[in-house]
């Protein structure tokens, strides 16, 4: 180990842990993730007050998505020499100026340049957000600290869609975003009061990011991690037609399953702390193999509505502790150069979840509902077996 980590390491123990940070984080994920599928709840009003098709009024979430990818790998090298408060509190401009974008655009030209925005709001800050816990708190509550960050994707894909058809309809959708906007300002003085001056103690560069790869287990790591998230969202993806054609669920079931869901991720994603300390090892390989095994359940419990609906509430549970513990592996394996780690780990999460829900959607125009389902369970079971063979996270210090 260098001296250097051996430093960095010591200074992690003697850090006082700031929560209200943390809760500021975690407010500005909440923010994010709701910003970044509201038009999917919005769609229809959104093209049709810009004379444009759904579809092109979809890619509004697309855009947001390709540009997180690509600003996560290269924000960290574009700012290593910015104070990570300065860079945090930017990527909170740029946020509320989205929204405002939005909400004000007459073209569709301005409503994707709002959204290119937020991208790189939410690349930049996903691809922070492990580094940056690790310097609030001390490093045998990094666990604790990342599932109250995440947390906040759980409750804001829990209340994105259901708040914004409801707020939609009360104020219009430029309304939403225009609350949003002011959500934001509320998430921008927060950070202010409370997150402290955080020097850049990373050289990251382009190059970084290719060394990374060739450390010792972390190629496996990124590989396996890919694997997971792509296992996931090839069923999850296609769940509502899974739901209704293949289970017989009505709209009403489908609605009331998915908020289910939702609370049990959230559950989840505050449970996951416990789980990482008795073994992050057995967590990142038993949770996608446990997932595997409620995949193939489905296809045997058929139509029962009941059977369905408890392996989708403990689904949503395991995966909960994913994000969690993937954040915590980065933040282990790579701790010298967590900003670049955590970059390439939003990178590949980002590009997984696009192979995840292509591969879904040619399994199940060919292969119907369940389809998918075996699709996802294979992925899984490959991704918990070069986890459990490849992966060694290293141990708290």
């Amino acid at each position: 180990m260098s001296q250097t980590s051996v430093i960095e390491e010591t200074r992690q123990a003697s850090v006082k842990a700031q929560w209200s940070a943390i809760f500021s984080l975690s407010f500005s994920v909440i923010c994010l993730v709701t910003a970044e599928l509201l038009p999917i709840s919005l769609l229809t009003p959104i093209a049709s007050a810009l004379n444009i098709t759904e579809g092109m009024a979809g890619q509004a979430v697309t855009a947001t998505s390709v540009v997180g990818t690509i600003a996560s790998l290269f924000i960290a090298a574009a700012t290593r020499r910015l104070d990570r408060r300065h860079v945090l509190m930017m990527f909170s401009l740029f946020f509320i100026a989205s929204n405002v974008l939005v909400s004000l655009s007459t073209h569709y030209s301005t409503l994707i340049a709002g959204r290119v925005l937020l991208g790189v709001s939410l690349g930049g800050f996903w691809s922070m957000a492990a580094a940056i816990a690790m310097r609030l708190v001390p490093v045998t509550k990094i666990p604790r600290a990342l599932s109250i960050i995440f947390g906040g994707v759980s409750i804001a894909m829990a209340i994105a869609a259901p708040v914004g058809t409801w707020l939609g309809g009360l104020i219009g959708w430029r309304g939403v975003f225009g609350v949003t906007a002011m959500l934001g300002l509320i998430g921008i003085l927060w950070q202010w009061r409370v997150l402290p001056e955080m020097k850049p103690n990373s050289q990251s560069t382009l190059a970084t990011l290719f060394g990374l790869l060739k450390r010792p287990q972390f190629g496996a790591g990124i590989l396996g991690m890919a694997l997971v998230f792509g296992g996931h969202f090839a069923f999850f993806t296609y769940l509502r037609p899974y739901l209704e054609h293949a289970v017989g669920f009505g709209v009403n079931g489908v609605s009331t399953l998915l908020f289910c869901f939702g609370v049990a991720n959230i559950v989840g994603t505050s449970f996951a702390g416990h789980m990482l300390r008795y073994s992050l090892r057995l967590t990142l390989a038993l949770v996608p193999l446990i997932m595997a095994l409620l995949a193939v359940a489905l296809l045997y419990v058929g139509q029962s509505t009941i059977g369905v609906s408890v392996f989708m509430v403990l689904w949503g549970f395991l995966f909960g502790a994913v994000p969690v513990a993937w954040s915590t592996w980065v933040t282990r394996t790579v701790s010298d150069e967590a900003e670049s780690g955590g970059g390439l780990q939003v990178a590949a999460i980002q590009f997984a979840i696009t192979l995840g829900a292509g591969l879904g959607g040619v399994l199940i125009d060919h292969s119907g509902p369940y389809g998918a389902v075996i699709g996802s369970a294979v992925t899984l079971i490959i991704a918990a077996l070069l986890i459990i063979s490849r992966v060694r996270p290293l141990p708290i210090h």
